[in-house]
């Protein structure tokens, strides 16, 4: 099948900053034992990809499964209380027989680089080791969890000796006390626990499926809104609860982002990682998207934005030099950096009215009531500022003003500082709002 071209150019485009943006940021990314059982060679090969890309790796893999496994071939019944593994001698055993193993099939995969490609053989070096220190969970209800323990502290200057050496960390989730006892810890705990410690930039948590609420994937979320989300769906999956958790304390400790993406969907990965939309939820301190006053380092964005309407007719051009003189006057919705709306409310002199303009929603993003949240925006701004009416010249758009309660009027209605600057060749219909 011949290659589409101007795809490939759009897409490299698309994905180049990110590209950039990740160079040398540190991501922890967990995985489950299910992914190792399976195969995993893309995940794997999605692996040593970031890895080639410049991004520092840390890896910390589960073994709950392999764990399952070693305990029904010796016969021995597991134990769990509230989904805690009570791990006695005999469960330890075999703890450290599917910690061991895993470790080394994935150190394998990594040492294959990327197969049937100029990354064969990349020599990718893989650093494991006692960076994780740990202490007995102790007695919870009256049941003693023997083995079963949770992270004391992270060895994070050793783990960033290693990244200074252009290793790849992979960690089990198992942990050592100075004593010298081993305790078996909870993967998605090691990997926050981590993330905090080494300030990564972002925690990937690869789960068994998507974050959905009514069947639809959740594309973001902050880590306010995913405490609210656990707390009105309290039926939601262990492993969501507990991946949602994760992402909430690696936010509030310092993380600037945690990805939940389901392994199961094919590149989910780089899609999420090199895609704008993604392909996970996202979880952040800070809203992904907002909506915010402009500053001058929006000018860019904002040209960049506008120029194709211009281009087409449906704005009148502006210059730089008018955009930095009237920033104050706009607002505009940036997404993960990008500049996709953007309006503007020039007061006007009589301190009475102000008109609408410069209203534009990226192509990408149209028809999802953005333009709508803009008016909204501004209608709130304009009574805060004790106007009492709004107006917005227009040539394309009169329908969609008037859908929101405008209506068409006289340019002799227009303020004589806005009439004696209108443009009688564009043939603007004039449209009002009181408010």
């Amino acid at each position: 099948m011949p290659i589409n071209h101007t795809n490939f150019v759009n897409w490299f485009r698309d994905s180049a900053p990110y590209i950039h943006a990740h160079r040398n940021k540190t991501f922890v990314i967990c995985f489950s034992g299910e992914a190792v059982d399976e195969e995993c060679d893309n995940l794997i090969h999605d692996f040593a990809l970031l890895k080639s890309l410049g991004i520092r790796l840390i890896l910390v893999h589960g073994i709950r499964l392999q764990i399952d496994q070693r305990l029904k071939q010796k016969k021995i019944i597991p134990w769990f209380n509230h989904n805690l593994r009570i791990t006695d001698d005999s469960a330890l055993l075999c703890v450290k027989e599917a910690a061991g193993l895993v470790r080394v099939e994935i150190e394998a995969m990594l040492s294959m680089g990327l197969a049937n490609s100029p990354m064969a053989g990349a020599k990718i070096k893989v650093a494991s080791g006692n960076f994780v220190i740990a202490r007995p969970l102790g007695i919870i209800d009256g049941v003693d969890h023997q083995h079963t323990g949770k992270v004391r502290r992270i060895e994070h200057a050793a783990i960033h000796q290693q990244l200074d050496q252009d290793n790849v960390v992979l960690i089990s989730p198992i942990g050592y006390s100075p004593t010298g006892e081993i305790f078996n810890l909870a993967a998605e705990q090691v990997a926050t626990e981590v993330a905090i410690a080494v300030q990564a930039e972002k925690l990937i948590l690869l789960t068994e499926e998507n974050c959905t609420s009514q069947q639809k994937l959740i594309p973001q979320m902050t880590a306010s809104e995913a405490e609210h989300f656990l707390h009105k769906n309290t039926n939601i999956d262990i492993t969501q609860t507990s991946a949602l958790n994760a992402a909430i304390q690696s936010c509030q400790q310092g993380v600037k982002r945690v990805h939940l993406i389901n392994r199961n969907i094919e590149g989910a990965l780089l899609l999420e990682l090199f895609t704008r939309d993604g392909k996970g939820t996202l979880i952040s301190s800070n809203p992904f998207e907002e909506i915010r006053p402009a500053n001058l380092e929006d000018i860019a964005g904002i040209l960049e934005l506008i120029k194709p309407l211009e281009q087409q007719g449906l704005l009148v051009k502006r210059s730089r030099e008018k955009l930095e003189i009237e920033i104050n006057d706009y607002i505009v919705i940036q997404r993960d950096g990008l500049i996709i709306g953007c309006t503007a409310l020039h007061q006007m002199n009589d301190k009475q009215s102000a008109e609408i303009a410069c209203l534009a929603i990226h192509t990408d993003y149209q028809n999802s009531a953005r333009g709508n949240s803009l008016l909204e925006h501004l209608v709130s701004k304009a009574k805060r500022e004790k106007l009492n009416k709004l107006f917005v010249l227009s040539t394309q758009s009169m329908h969609w003003f008037i859908e929101r309660g405008f209506q068409v009027t006289e340019i002799d209605t227009l303020p004589e500082q806005r009439k004696e600057f209108y443009n009688y060749e564009r043939n603007s219909k004039v449209l009002c709002k009181s408010i």
